[in-house]
């Protein structure tokens, strides 16, 4: 059975794959459509699997907003080109029309979710057999309020949902959700993030405050011994000053001796400096939180750098959720 033009056109509109994949399928399924889908998906499969130890670090990902109802899809493949390819972020702005248009809330959802004869998965599957490229349906999110706004980055690596209160300024509600994108804070505000959170962070600035009270002791000690602390700071500073002439045989080992004794020491007084180091870790662990959640941010839109919860004050705003998504190594 010869096949037309019209045939291959309407096939490549049902499945997306390629012009010559689609020929290809519909002579070897003599012009019969279900056969030659079924032929498509296979393939498509067969390519999956081979490369389904490849990496995947690229992609596409993209953010839509629509009646109080937002989402995120992020889709991977291998290579930043097939990530640019038209077909490529097409299939991507796919499942994402359909993820919002029906409230999609998981991701083995939206892989379930039927897409005219295929389901998501399949379509992701299919057009990894069309490019030769392992594919992964990886990320999804969603989120919901009375006010909803997407922001894509460019690039189609980055995007962001914000939800916000009912009348609230869609202008401002836009800023909102580029500050998520840009400064990636970790909650609404200090009240949001977690106690295992809160607590990670200040251990993490406990051992920091110990580690500069016992690098500040050696120092002191150091310059006190008529050595300068920056020609010793380290094995390989020391053996490369030493050679320099910079400093004698007898200092380099009067620098080491001096770095284990003092620190032995202070480690071992360290409970004397308790207040004090948790203190510090405190203020450590504040200016985290001011730096990490969203209201505490400098506004990145206000050339004065307004906090952003001063600039939702001003614009009567409430922010109620937020959701960013992003394949950039950060």
């Amino acid at each position: 059975m010869a096949v037309t033009l019209a045939d291959i056109k309407k096939l490549r509109d049902i499945t997306g794959a390629g012009m010559m994949d689609v020929k290809k399928a519909l002579e070897e399924a003599n012009g019969d459509f279900e056969i030659a889908k079924d032929l498509l998906r296979k393939r498509g499969q067969a390519i999956a699997a081979k490369r389904s130890e490849r990496e995947a670090s690229e992609g596409c990902v993209l953010a839509k907003a629509k009646d109080g109802f937002g989402a995120i899809v992020g889709v991977k493949c291998e290579t930043d080109f097939v990530a640019k390819n038209a077909d490529f972020v097409g299939m991507v702005k796919l499942l994402l029309d359909a993820a919002v248009d029906n409230k999609i809330k998981d991701l083995a959802s939206l892989k379930a979710l039927k897409i005219g004869d295929f389901t998501a998965q399949d379509l992701v599957t299919e057009r990894s057999g069309v490019t030769g490229e392992k594919m992964e349906l990886s990320d999804y999110t969603f989120i919901e309020g009375e006010v909803v706004d997407a922001y894509n980055h460019l690039g189609n690596k980055l995007s962001s949902l914000v939800a916000a209160n009912a009348g609230a300024d869609h202008e401002t509600v836009h800023g909102i959700s580029m500050q998520v994108a840009a400064m990636s804070p970790i909650a609404l505000d200090a009240d949001h993030v977690s106690e295992e959170v809160k607590q990670k962070e200040l251990q993490v600035a406990i051992e920091k405050t110990k580690q500069d009270e016992i690098n500040k002791a050696v120092e002191n000690a150091i310059r006190k011994a008529g050595i300068n602390p920056a020609h010793v700071d380290s094995d390989d500073h020391i053996e490369s000053n030493q050679a320099k002439g910079w400093i004698t045989a007898e200092q380099a080992q009067q620098a080491r001796d001096i770095k284990a004794q003092v620190a032995a020491e202070t480690e071992a007084n360290m409970d004397k400096l308790a207040k004090k180091i948790e203190m510090i870790a405190q203020g450590r662990l504040g200016k985290f939180l001011k730096e990490n959640t969203l209201v505490e941010q400098a506004y990145i839109m206000s050339e004065s750098k307004e906090l952003v919860k001063d600039v939702l004050k001003q614009k009567g705003v409430e922010i109620v959720d937020f959701r960013r998504i992003t394949l950039n190594e950060e």
